[in-house]
């Protein structure tokens, strides 16, 4: 059923180090998570009781569990689209059409090579989830509804990443229509959550991954039975809804693919037909007017992302509408605004739609940024560059200002956000400024971030995942390990272990996805240093003391990460092309 796409992946899938070398750092990952968590909360009050232990256990599941999902979903989302929309631009998905394989076959079996990595990285966390039932306060029961929902929620996220994929012609449109996609899903379930106060558990559930995976986490699951039939109720639904998903890819699978060779073909048959009745006149039309940056032309004055980039264009305004009329709603009944007491204390309810708003843009920014050098390598016009006369600065600020062009409503969309909070006095215009400031300073490093990662990659996919994954790190990780700092408050001395550990490891993993084909100082400094300023950044917006700091804080970490990048990529073109095909071919 599942074909011979599947099967080849299957068998060659296990040969690869790199699967190992995923698996071993996933579980590592969590495991130094949870070490952490412990290492903190020991230095503060011991865990002589079971009691504390059982609070421990039970913290510490509530927090990998969500870090889980949302880490597995988003790999199995962009994956699935970043490797079929790579299939396009190799023209190999062309060949695969041509074959006996049938829809069920194309589309499933992708599906499923896709999804090996994910439920993989799933199984082998499983061991990790089961020691803390020894430590109390959780119980098997709700690490099998969370591996349950877990499950459910990657196959659904791979099902729409694989169709999209199909779908659509370019790698970017694939992503961030996916991307997109998820996020309305999500969007729509928790809205319907809540307009369903009334409803049974099993209908509110049924809607809201977010919504089941807490009530699979709670320690009622295991008490309940309606919690459990309304988790049975989820899982059916999802599973349904991906169903439908496929179907609708294996139908039309080759309706849309190869949509501009049925073009060209047809083209070609009307001119056929009409030169046997009537001799054909041939008439060269005006050659365009080319920039002294071709580049730069290119990107900006043809669609060379594909002309279906208006309809994302148009699917991130409208969720820029939606995100603005819940602050609108936060603005009249006060809730935007910090209380009279709590003033560096609490933030106002308007920070979490703007900093999602913010970490979504960015995210398709860089993708954006990614995708401008990988379908040139995909498309082969790499090696036509590297033997004219194109210099490098004309390449990198070319892609740099073309990406701006391209995504100008990601970018300038929640700058305008900022300004209409200003005006209205949730924030000040000097904070209004430096969060103005600093969004373009983050803009202009994930930009460049999707340049280098994609100059020095040769596998699109593996590009696309490096550069989306460190973003994520920098805003979810640096997160993560704040969300334990806080949590489990003790002296400064019993924290500082632990968090060396973290931000220790996670400068190591940025510098292996930053330097592993070109190290150098500044990149190690920047490695290092960039989680270490992003944490000092969180932390002083946190505080709410001065928001000058947290600018500066940017502007020295982030910009010299961004120039540590530039610099080599200015300096000269070096990229193996030779090699990176046969890298490529020994990965696909």
């Amino acid at each position: 059923m599942l074909g011979p796409i599947f099967y080849r992946e299957a068998a060659v899938t296990p040969k690869r180090p790199k699967t190992f070398v995923a698996r071993g750092l996933y579980v590592l990952s969590l495991f130094a998570l949870l070490c952490t968590g412990y290492l903190v909360l020991d230095g503060s009050r011991s865990l002589a009781t079971s009691g504390d232990a059982a609070r421990f256990g039970g913290w510490m599941f509530t927090l990998l569990a969500p870090l889980q999902l949302l880490v597995l979903s988003s790999l199995a989302a962009v994956g699935a689209a970043a490797s079929v929309a790579q299939e396009k631009d190799r023209r190999t998905l062309i060949l695969l059409l041509l074959t006996r394989l049938s829809g069920i076959e194309l589309v499933v079996g992708k599906l499923g090579a896709t999804l090996l990595t994910p439920f993989t990285l799933l199984l082998a966390a499983l061991p990790i989830f089961l020691v803390l039932p020894l430590l109390g306060g959780v119980s098997p029961s709700q690490v099998v509804g969370v591996f349950l929902v877990t499950a459910v929620t990657v196959t659904l996220a791979g099902s729409v990443g694989t169709v999209v994929g199909l779908w659509r012609e370019k790698t970017f449109q694939a992503i961030a229509m996916t991307v997109l996609g998820l996020l309305t899903y999500l969007g729509i379930g928790e809205i319907l959550a809540t307009q369903w106060v009334n409803a049974p558990a099993a209908v509110q559930l049924s809607v809201s991954p977010i919504r089941a995976l807490a009530a699979a986490a709670s320690p009622m699951a295991s008490i309940l039975a309606e919690t459990f039939s309304a988790i049975a109720v989820f899982v059916v639904t999802n599973l349904v809804l991906s169903f439908v998903v496929l179907l609708i890819g294996i139908n039309r699978v080759r309706v849309w693919n190869p949509s501009r060779e049925l073009r060209l073909k047809n083209t070609e048959e009307e001119d056929k037909t009409e030169s046997e009745d009537k001799q054909i006149s041939w008439k060269a039309r005006e050659p365009k007017s080319v920039w002294s940056n071709p580049v730069l032309w290119r990107e900006v004055c043809t669609w060379a992302y594909g002309r279906k980039v208006v309809v994302i264009r148009v699917a991130f305004f409208i969720l820029f509408c939606l995100i603005a009329g819940v602050l609108q709603t936060h603005i009249r009944d006060g809730s935007a605004y910090e209380k009279a007491g709590n003033v560096g204390r609490a933030l106002p309810s308007a920070t979490l739609p703007v900093a999602g708003l913010g970490v979504i843009s960015l995210v398709l920014v860089n993708a954006l940024a990614v995708n401008s050098v990988t379908n040139e390598r995909d498309g082969l016009a790499l090696d036509l560059l590297l033997v004219t006369d194109l210099s490098p600065r004309e390449f990198v600020f070319g892609k740099l200002l073309g990406v701006v062009y391209v995504g100008k409503e990601m970018i300038f969309l929640p700058l305008i956000l900022l300004t209409y909070l200003a005006m209205q006095e949730v924030m000040s215009y000097e904070n209004m400024v430096y969060a103005i400031l600093g969004s373009l300073i983050l803009f202009a490093f994930v930009i460049m971030l999707g340049i280098h990662c994609g100059l020095n990659y040769v596998s699109g996919r593996t590009a696309i995942l490096n550069s989306i994954g460190t973003v994520f790190f920098l805003c979810v990780g640096i997160a993560i390990c704040m969300t334990i700092m806080v949590s489990f408050r003790g002296a400064f001395q019993l924290q500082l272990a632990p968090f060396l550990v973290m931000i220790l490891g996670g400068g190591a993993a940025l510098f292996a996805s930053l330097g592993w084909r070109n190290p150098s100082s500044a990149v190690f400094f920047a490695s290092f240093g960039l989680p270490l300023v992003t944490f000092y950044a969180i932390t002083q917006f946190l505080l709410q003391t001065d928001h000058l700091y947290v600018f500066v804080a940017l502007l020295s970490g982030y910009v010299f990460t961004t120039a540590a990048m530039m610099i080599p990529a200015l300096s000269e073109f070096d990229v193996s092309l030779e090699r990176g095909r046969g890298a490529v071919g020994d990965e696909n």
